[in-house]
């Protein structure tokens, strides 16, 4: 009873969604994330590691929740590793393998279930198949799913710009309407307050769109068309000076490569599209990319078309990892561990 008593005071798994712009963790058994840090500034880029700046952000992780690493399994999410012989693809992989070795032999957790994090946001929307739009720190992927497996037959696509992209935008613009600022911080407190995006691009530049708030310990800042225009790079990215497809462009590529894959018979699977990560939260932005999405598609594709905003806010994919931890089959086959990460290594079995 001493031993069944102590383990039922363990809250759960470890869960951490380590992604390149802030990371959040937690405890599988809390209401939502208990620690949160800003990844990039703090540790560099995790998604592009070297290996002890990997040990040194998991054992930070661990240190501020106060637990040995060796109790609990741990649920991470990471970015999408694509498949293909790319010099790109193959280090993202081996990127992947470092950082499972990492928990696994450096940080001696028993156990690690690694989910990628645009499965995690469809799990966290209670759905196992539809297509994620996954707007991380720096780029952008439009990520098919079935039954809750990534399909690389049809593809993912990438886009070029991401959250970072649309601070450093509205830096700009800000800079050009001569408004002052202290630092980056504050450009992206103004971004995920005040910013938004227009249903039509063209009508919002006739209206008074002016709105202000206080930053604490920095003072007041009043937007006006910046407001709109910092989104709005995701639909004409060459306004911000980038060379890329537009988000409903993506999408729409995506869904027609999906049609044409005849993977089942339901043809409806593609046409739930689910976003995540915090800049997805842009107010607005779900309905905008129905509505070009509307405009771009055959009115057959278009028909049944759904866009679901960030079920749980910037922590979807937090709670997607909450939900597999949280199963009555967990960790049994979603987790690996130190054996069959060597047996996988010894195969040179892909990641």
């Amino acid at each position: 009873m001493r031993i069944y008593g102590q383990r039922a005071q363990v809250p759960g798994s470890v869960i951490i969604d380590g992604c390149s712009g802030y990371c959040k963790f937690g405890w599988s058994k809390y209401a939502c994330p208990s620690g949160r840090s800003a990844t990039f500034l703090e540790f560099g880029n995790i998604e592009s590691p070297m290996y002890a700046r990997l040990r040194h952000f998991f054992g930070t992780i661990y240190s501020r929740m106060q637990v040995k690493p060796s109790t609990q399994p741990i649920v991470l999410s990471i970015p999408i590793c694509h498949y293909d012989d790319t010099d790109s693809a193959k280090a993202s992989r081996r990127q992947l393998k470092d950082a499972i070795h990492t928990v696994l032999f450096d940080m001696n957790v028993p156990a690690v279930c690694a989910v990628n994090q645009a499965t995690l946001a469809l799990f966290a929307a209670r759905r196992t198949s539809g297509i994620v739009v996954n707007i991380g720190f720096q780029v952008t992927s439009v990520v098919p799913i079935l039954n809750g497996k990534v399909t690389r037959k049809v593809g993912v696509e990438v886009i070029g710009l991401g959250a970072l992209k649309l601070t450093g935008y509205l830096k700009e613009l800000m800079q050009q309407n001569n408004i002052n600022f202290e630092s980056l911080y504050t450009v992206r407190t103004l971004k995920e307050n005040l910013c938004y995006v227009a249903a039509d691009y063209k009508t919002e530049l006739l209206k008074d769109t002016r709105a202000s708030m206080e930053v604490p310990a920095v003072g007041w800042f009043t937007l006006s068309k910046e407001r709109f225009q910092t989104g709005e790079i995701l639909f004409q990215p060459r306004i911000g000076g980038v060379s890329a497809m537009g988000l409903h462009q993506a999408v729409a590529l995506c869904m027609d490569h999906c049609h044409a894959a005849e993977l089942t018979c339901d043809d409806t699977w593609f046409k739930t599209i689910v976003l995540s990560r915090g800049t997805a939260c842009l107010p607005g932005l779900a309905e905008r990319l129905e509505k070009e999405l509307h405009e771009t598609l055959s009115p057959s594709l278009a028909n049944g078309l759904r866009v679901i905003p960030p079920p749980h806010g910037p922590d979807t994919a937090w709670f997607g990892a909450k939900f597999i931890s949280n199963l009555s089959t967990f960790p049994g086959t979603w987790c690996i561990r130190k054996k069959q990460f060597r047996r996988k290594s010894r195969a040179n079995i892909m990641w």
